[in-house]
């Protein structure tokens, strides 16, 4: 492999993975190669304890740094729960949720200013998620309708999904992620399929937004630094 390659370890899913998205290799700059966790469905992740796959991680992430990855992420924001038992069993440097951004970003933020938090699952996302990742575990969230576009189509693993009606419910929840909480500087999307709409959110609520497509370049940029 001619330079360092992000490895990606990704659920099993079938739902569709416009540009953006972690899925899509046409997201990345950069090399990327993705390996599917069997067994680690979305809803098994997200509602439910995903440190039950420990093992099946620890696999396909071998497997992944044998085909010359350098350093390894996951395709779910809740991951978060394994970050400390992933990186240990691991070779090379791991990255396992968007989550792990906040603490970055409440440093540049002025004082008073916090970041907040769009997440699939308001419901699932607990302080252990967030203490996992670094971050203040009284974070404020906003979470998308259970029964929405969004959320369905991700947990029953469809096959088609209504871009624009999540658009709207991304936008929606962001709003109200900012109105409730009038001090949010920023907005880290925990989901990995939310960075299609990171840029309609940015406008809609005048905030900085944060997502696994950010996070990723920053980490590809540690591993290859541009040559000057």
């Amino acid at each position: 492999m001619s330079q360092p390659c992000i490895g990606i370890l990704m659920l099993e899913t079938r739902f569709p993975r416009p540009p953006g998205d972690i899925g899509n290799p046409d997201t990345w700059p950069f090399p990327v190669r993705m390996r599917v966790v069997t067994g680690a469905s979305a809803e098994k992740v997200v509602l439910d304890d995903p440190r039950g796959l420990l093992g099946a991680f620890v696999d396909a992430g071998r497997a992944l740094i044998a085909e010359g990855c350098t350093g390894l992420t996951t395709s779910c924001g809740f991951l978060s729960l394994m970050q400390d038992e992933l990186k240990d069993a691991l070779s090379v440097p791991f990255a396992s949720s968007p989550l792990m951004q906040l603490p970055m970003i409440e440093a540049m933020l002025p004082a008073g200013q916090q970041a907040g938090v769009l997440t699939i699952s308001l419901q699932s996302l607990s302080p252990a998620h967030l203490s996992a990742a670094g971050a203040r575990a009284d974070t404020a969230l906003a979470g998308m309708p259970r029964n929405g576009a969004f959320a369905s189509a991700i947990f029953n693993d469809c096959e088609t999904m209504d871009f624009e009606a999540c658009r709207e419910e991304m936008i929606t929840a962001a709003r109200g992620l900012v109105s409730q909480n009038q001090n949010i500087g920023a907005i880290v999307l925990e989901c990995t399929n939310m960075a299609p709409y990171a840029a309609d959110i940015a406008q809609a609520t005048g905030r900085p937004v944060h997502s696994v497509v950010s996070f990723l370049n920053w980490f590809q940029a540690g591993l290859m630094p541009p040559r000057f």
